[in-house]
């Protein structure tokens, strides 16, 4: 079942399909090497430990999803914090990045819950995260790194509002704040 032309770069793709579709619940070394098309032994050959594997995945998986808010973003640095949100509101509103949401509430709820990994895990990727927004903020933006902190906190308290059916809520309590 090995097949020689495996490497960690042909393999995270496959394991970030399987896990986005059934989630890190489902990130067990027999399914991830079944989805990948290999063993679990060239796995852990390749990954070192399962530990290691996770953190690869979720750091390819953080990578992928950046690049598609770099598209959302697009060419162009908003030129207004309320630009820049609406935009990457836009994208996370997409059903294609709705994977990524709910792997990302996953490990949130994992972190909360102490599932060991977890929380080292989401604190790398909202760091990654705060720091590629960072850089998305007007050029003229007084405090970027504040601007970062804001629009994250607005997005994630929105996106989750979305999922739960308080759009509405989310959109008012935006209003009422005028960002």
């Amino acid at each position: 079942m090995a097949n020689s032309s495996l490497s960690r770069e042909t393999l995270l793709p496959k394991l970030a399909a399987h896990v986005l579709e059934h989630g890190l619940g489902g990130a067990s070394l027999r399914p991830l090497a079944k989805a990948a098309g290999t063993s679990d032994r060239m796995l852990i050959y390749h990954f070192g430990n399962k530990e290691q594997l996770v953190a690869d995945l979720l750091e390819y998986i953080a990578g992928v999803y950046s690049a598609a808010l770099d598209m959302a973003i697009g060419p162009e640095r908003p030129t207004s914090r309320q630009e820049c949100f609406e935009r990457i509101l836009e994208q996370g509103r997409q059903r294609t990045m709705q994977r990524f949401l709910v792997l990302w509430w996953e490990i949130v709820a994992g972190s909360a819950r102490g599932v060991p990994g977890y929380k080292n895990a989401a604190e790398q990727m909202m760091t990654n995260q705060l720091a590629w927004l960072e850089g998305q903020m007007p050029k003229d933006d007084p405090d970027p790194a504040g601007g970062a902190r804001y629009i994250m906190t607005l997005l994630e308290g929105t996106l989750m509002l979305d999922v739960v059916g308080h759009g509405e809520t989310a959109r008012q309590g935006i209003v009422a704040g005028q960002l």
